[in-house]
């Protein structure tokens, strides 16, 4: 029989490892984690007081949101760091999908209110397009861009090429946004946000083209590539420059870019561009606020106020 020094009642158990008696109740219903006897005298649980670590494993696990299966996994494992690591990086690709989904919305929700402010009432399509459109009139390719392919019999209308653009996009965002995506979704990804930058090159604006290219980077962030996602940062940065492009996508390009040098270990470069993003004159407070807030979700850098 245990004695009273080798073993903790619920209580006492809850208080060592930052959680409460329910919590712990209710993982042993779920067969998440259970009790190592019941009292007979009083009917309370008690556990081992050998089991702590394993207590406090859950309750860091579950403090980030590890969902209970993913945490039965890590307890199963005796706690192997393969297997909690395993289990964490999962649980990062969920979270940042989610949080994708977010920022995408935030994005097209930003720009359906200027539209509606700005009484362009053409339907809920145009409204989508917000995200891709500049309020410029469509150009031909900057200098230095290559010219579009010779004509092959089958053109592709340049009001076709736009709405590819735009879908692609617009897929790219839903496909960030998934959780759990596969590999072959990563590909899918890439491959259709370097085909909306190709289509924008055909009939779009320099804007067009700078965001496509913030896009790209983005997607490249997400897959944890650092020389790409800081290729394009760039990129973006550059056609800002070249084109005269300010407020919110020159905000952005710094935001890219400190994304970039973030991912690729370089703090320093990285709150540099989160200096230079918070000093770009926004004029509109909406698109400020979502610069702000991608800013927050730059990993490594002080949290801009």
């Amino acid at each position: 029989m245990e004695s009273a020094g080798t073993r903790m009642t619920v209580g006492q158990l809850a208080d060592a490892v930052g959680v409460t008696p329910k919590a712990l109740r209710h993982y042993d219903r779920v067969g998440l984690f259970r009790p190592d006897g019941v009292d007979d005298g009083n009917g309370y649980r008690w556990y081992r007081a050998d089991r702590l670590r394993e207590a406090r494993l859950l309750a860091r696990l579950r403090s980030v949101g590890v969902p209970l299966d993913g945490v039965a996994e890590c307890l199963e494992s005796g706690g192997d760091p393969e297997v909690v690591e395993r289990v964490l990086r999962a649980h990062q690709r969920r979270l940042e999908a989610r949080s994708a989904r977010v920022r995408g919305d935030l994005h097209r929700l930003t720009h359906l209110l200027t539209d509606m402010e700005a009484g362009m009432e053409a339907g809920m399509e145009a409204s989508m397009e917000a995200s891709m459109e500049a309020d410029v009139e469509p150009a031909t390719a900057p200098a230095g861009l290559p010219a579009p392919p010779p004509d092959d019999g089958a053109p592709v209308a340049g009001s076709d090429e736009r709405t590819l653009a735009v879908d692609l996009f617009n897929g790219v965002w839903r496909l960030m946004e998934t959780e759990d995506r596969t590999p072959a979704q990563d590909d899918r990804m890439l491959h259709m946000a370097h085909a909306s930058r190709y289509h924008w090159e055909q009939v779009g604006a320099p804007a067009n083209l700078a965001r496509g290219e913030w896009q790209c980077s983005r997607v490249y962030a997400v897959l944890g590539r650092a020389e790409p996602c800081l290729h394009h940062a760039r990129r973006v940065l550059e056609l800002c420059e070249e084109h005269g492009i300010g407020d919110w996508d020159l905000g952005f390009a710094h935001e890219a870019l400190a994304r970039a040098h973030a991912l690729a270990g370089d703090a320093a470069a990285a709150q540099a561009e989160v200096s230079l993003a918070l000093a770009v004159d926004i004029a509109d407070a909406d698109d400020r606020a979502l610069l702000l807030s991608d800013l927050e979700t730059v990993p490594g850098i002080t949290r801009p106020l």
